[in-house]
């Protein structure tokens, strides 16, 4: 699917994201070159998790923040994107020292792979539909100044 040019950063961003969430996941293949064993995705999780995910969350919540108001159905999902926002920070600080870390990494990757599938499946494109082009003008500008 073809993203409005405002919405593409953080679209791209979501690949290296749903991979990991797919890496996480019982039964998950083989990724070349990411780890395999349990230990080795927890730590490949918290390094993606700081490196990565935080800043894009918060990149997103900017986006959110100047959607907000447009239309009762982005509102809802607004609420819903921050939630789970909280909800993974927590399970990605939880990784350290949980004590059924394999079932704990297998609930984070479900997790974040339909966080991610809501963004795309119905957060972005209800923004697409609903807001003009002055508004994902400020959304692109929200985003370059990073």
């Amino acid at each position: 699917m073809k993203r409005h040019p405002s919405l593409a950063h953080l679209s791209r961003k979501h690949h290296g994201a749903l991979i990991l969430a797919r890496l996480l996941q019982e039964n998950a293949p083989a990724y070349n070159g990411l780890p395999a064993d349990t230990a080795g995705k927890a730590v490949y999780a918290l390094k993606f998790y700081n490196d990565e995910l935080i800043k894009h969350f918060e990149e997103e919540e900017k986006v959110l923040y100047l959607v907000t108001g447009i239309n009762g159905p982005i509102d809802l999902l607004i609420q819903m994107i921050f939630r789970e926002h909280q909800e993974l920070h927590a399970a990605f600080k939880l990784v350290i020292n949980h004590t059924d870390l394999s079932v704990h990494l297998d609930e984070l990757g479900k997790a974040l792979e339909i966080h991610i599938r809501k963004e795309e499946r119905q957060l972005f494109p209800l923004i697409e539909l609903s807001c003009g082009e002055k508004l994902l003008a400020a959304i692109a500008a929200s985003l370059s100044s990073h």
